[in-house]
């Protein structure tokens, strides 16, 4: 284990992402966002299976064993995708991924429900609040008042909440498939299956994207495909309770990239509803491990010794 290396992976991880999501930000006037899921998720297949064979675990790496779980694995979250890049045309890139980690604070209560993990007082406290926040950022564009909130944009946050909701939904669907599946297995049929699903978007229009458009749209898969693998590599050098909390310095690549590319100001309402969301993230994470921690210890105590 090295933490520090499996650090630097994650932060190169959430750079490439939030980079990803501003190339497809940047396209998103013009082209549909079932279009970008297949530009996203066609030309991420090529990175992983490169870095299967430089791994030497094609054949291995790429074996599925439930591949029913890898289906519905894949249509949540072609569904998450889809949504989010759709919320991407209507709200600033900030926003949009602040009310993204509504997605870790639903998957605990998804994982009571559907999985029967046990989640107590502390657990749900934190949901709770962070849930709070999010509902802090969604406000301004919640309002009832005739004509005092843009119709469009409570629209895309309608979007990307719904994306959230599939990103947790598909975390649980995860949590399954890691009993029995590779990481390289799960990643490379999730971005196969979400690039056939994408083509039933065709009916609803898909463009001509311009070269630039395309351009940009090609590097949104590669960067979506070296994040996966940065993401991957993070896990093997350490915990997930020790890179995990590095999720949420997203919001500080996000602030940077909306206010010089984009210019997106962040309003005191955001950036408090995000600061609340981040602190239910942390110490949801902070929980997970002392629980961790304590089963490690129950193992131990209960082996035997000699």
């Amino acid at each position: 284990m090295r933490p520090m290396l499996g650090i630097f992976y994650k932060l190169c991880s959430v750079v490439n992402f939030i980079l990803m999501a501003s190339v497809i930000k940047a396209t998103a006037a013009h082209v549909p966002p079932g279009e970008a899921v297949f530009f996203r998720s066609f030309f991420a297949m090529p990175v992983i299976v490169v870095w299967l064979i430089m791994r030497r675990e094609l054949r291995t790496g790429l074996k599925a064993s439930a591949p029913i779980g890898h289906v519905w694995r894949g249509v949540v979250g072609t569904m998450a995708m889809g949504l989010g890049f759709a919320g991407l045309g209507y709200l600033p890139l900030p926003e949009v991924t602040a009310i993204g980690y509504a997605a870790p604070l639903l998957t605990v209560i998804f994982a009571a429900m559907f999985l029967g993990e046990d989640v107590r007082l502390f657990r749900i406290s934190a949901v709770v609040l962070g849930l709070i926040g999010v509902l802090i950022v969604l406000s301004p564009r919640l309002t009832v008042a005739p004509g005092a909130g843009d119709d469009l944009a409570a629209f895309g946050a309608m979007l990307v909440l719904g994306g959230a909701v599939f990103a947790a939904l598909a975390q649980v669907f995860v949590r399954k498939l890691v009993l029995q599946e590779t990481t390289a297995a799960i990643v490379f049929y999730f971005s196969l299956t979400a690039t056939l699903l994408s083509f039933a978007t065709l009916p609803f229009g898909w463009v001509v994207p311009s070269p630039k458009e395309a351009g940009l749209l090609i590097l949104a898969g590669l960067l979506g495909g070296v994040g996966q693998i940065l993401l991957t590599s993070s896990y093997r050098e350490a915990d997930a309770s020790v890179v995990a909390p590095f999720d949420y310095a997203s919001m500080l690549f996000a602030l940077a990239i909306g206010y010089w590319v984009f210019d997106e100001v962040p309003t005191l309402t955001m950036l408090t509803g995000a600061a609340i969301v981040v602190t239910a993230g942390v110490l949801i994470i902070w929980r997970e491990r002392r629980l961790g921690l304590e089963r490690a210890k129950q193992r131990r105590a209960m082996t035997p010794q000699g």
